[in-house]
């Protein structure tokens, strides 16, 4: 078998590699390139469900990033089991070809309690005094104590939020797709995996916050151009082949739609009263959506409605279509998980998570970092509100607060989807904001797109064939 790493550059897209990624465009140069027909949707959960099995959703059933439980009535974004991904896995396949197989996932999603034999993946304590502590979780359980002994913490306050993405006190731009990538320099060193696969978000932050043509992001092409130059070095001076790719691209976004407004303006959204603010009762509510950037899976527990909901939505604007039970078949994406409905935004526009009327009586957690309590997913998290005075003293207060052991409201995110400028999500067909797909082998790629699926074997076959 060839030792090989497979590089997941998060959001790089064909449209970005130029004159300010010289390392990124001299390994194609000399390489062989194509790009991905992403994903549906195209996030990251389901891209890489797609890859790691070769399967789409209908089988994987990875429907987004989160989903509403249907028995639990609840939805839940950001799992990390890895049970939750059906079907067999790439290390389970190659493992069974050669017993001396190894496989090290760093940092891609569902990554705990996976066949693959060393993992490293970002997992916070939650002492039960309410305090949120930050820290990671490893198989095998003894790489976490070594590995940030010798690398330090892992700078969570980076992986996500505003903080992610820019330089502050707690580390600078891109302090965690360092750390990551020095956590795959740690195992390659210490334990040669078969296939390491490395997940690299640096671009995803503030491609999202400010659009993919905004003049700042020269600065982050250059920040990953260093990191991802200084990875292919290194594996290529131990003789390790080399795929980089990405899960989707992001293009420019000015138009947020609002679904469970427009559902609770209609009567079909049901609320619960708590301390003055309100809650998305789903399970009681007649039809909901759950945002996951362009895509909205929407639940409809009262089917006497069906047809009205799907009529209100294709109505509203920058919806640009929506998937009833045989497009879902046909999109890949018939899954119980799956809503009923499946909303698809325009390329300019994306689906948000709010059903407050009232900025006053949104909830506590709506102006937090809080991606597990939402229900959907929340671009607004990179942003600080601009309309808090002296912000970052407030940032600094409540740190303190904190420290001296006192529960603390982390409040500081705004409520202004406008703010966003970059989404993904729906399938794109123009090849410059397709995901990428790069290997410094000149003849493994035939064609000028893959599918997702296709990705599957294409690592297989690069780590099975000799020469």
């Amino acid at each position: 078998m060839q030792r090989t790493a497979v590089l997941n550059v998060v959001g790089l897209s064909s449209s970005l590699i130029g004159p300010g990624t010289p390392r990124i465009l001299k390994f194609l140069e000399r390489g062989s390139r194509a790009t991905i027909l992403p994903a549906f949707p195209a996030v990251t959960c389901t891209a890489q469900s797609n890859y790691v099995t070769g399967q789409l959703p209908t089988n994987h059933g990875i429907v987004a990033n989160g989903w509403y439980h249907r028995e639990l009535a609840e939805v839940q974004f950001w799992k990390q089991s890895n049970h939750i991904v059906h079907g067999r896995k790439i290390w389970d396949d190659l493992g069974a070809i050669d017993s001396s197989f190894t496989c090290a996932k760093l940092f891609w999603w569902y990554n705990m309690y996976s066949t693959a034999d060393y993992s490293i993946t970002p997992r916070p304590m939650y002492p039960a005094d309410g305090r949120k502590l930050f820290d990671i979780y490893t198989a095998p359980s003894g790489i976490r104590g070594e590995i940030q002994k010798d690398l330090g913490p892992f700078p969570f306050p980076g992986f996500w939020g505003p903080a992610a993405g820019v330089n502050t006190p707690q580390g600078s731009a891109d302090s965690v797709t360092k750390w990551i990538a020095a956590s795959a320099r740690w195992i390659e060193e210490k334990h040669q995996p078969t296939l390491s696969l490395v997940y690299l978000p640096h671009l995803d932050y503030n491609l999202q916050r400010f659009g993919p043509s905004d003049p700042s992001i020269a600065r982050d092409l250059a920040r990953i151009d260093s990191i991802v130059g200084d990875l292919i070095d290194f594996f290529e001076r131990r003789a390790v082949r080399l795929i980089i790719l990405s899960e989707y691209g992001i293009t420019e976004v000015s138009n947020p739609i609002h679904l469970n407004r427009v559902f609770r303006e209609r009567g079909w959204l049901t609320i619960r009263e708590e301390l003055g603010l309100e809650l998305l009762d789903a399970g009681a509510s007649r039809a909901f959506a759950v945002a996951d950037h362009q895509v909205a899976h929407i639940y409809v527990n009262d089917p006497s409605i069906a047809a009205q909901v799907r009529e209100v939505t294709e109505t509203q604007e920058g919806v640009e279509l929506v998937l009833g039970p045989a497009d879902k078949a046909r999109w890949g994406i018939n899954h119980a998980r799956s809503g009923d409905l499946v909303a698809v935004s325009a390329s300019d526009a994306w689906f948000t998570y709010y059903y407050w009327l009232d900025d006053a009586r949104a909830p506590d957690f709506a102006r937090c970092v809080d991606i597990h309590r939402k229900p959907g997913y929340d671009p607004v998290e990179l942003f600080l509100d601009p309309h808090i005075p002296l912000v970052k003293l407030k940032i600094l207060r409540r740190l303190l607060q904190k420290k001296l052991g006192f529960r603390m409201l982390m409040d500081v995110i705004p409520l202004d989807a406008t703010l966003v400028k970059g989404s993904h999500g729906r399938r794109t067909f123009d090849s410059r904001d397709q995901p990428v797909l790069l290997t410094n082998q000149p003849g493994l790629l035939t064609k000028p797109n893959y599918e997702s699926t296709e990705i599957h074997d294409l690592i297989s076959r690069t780590v099975l064939e000799n020469g």
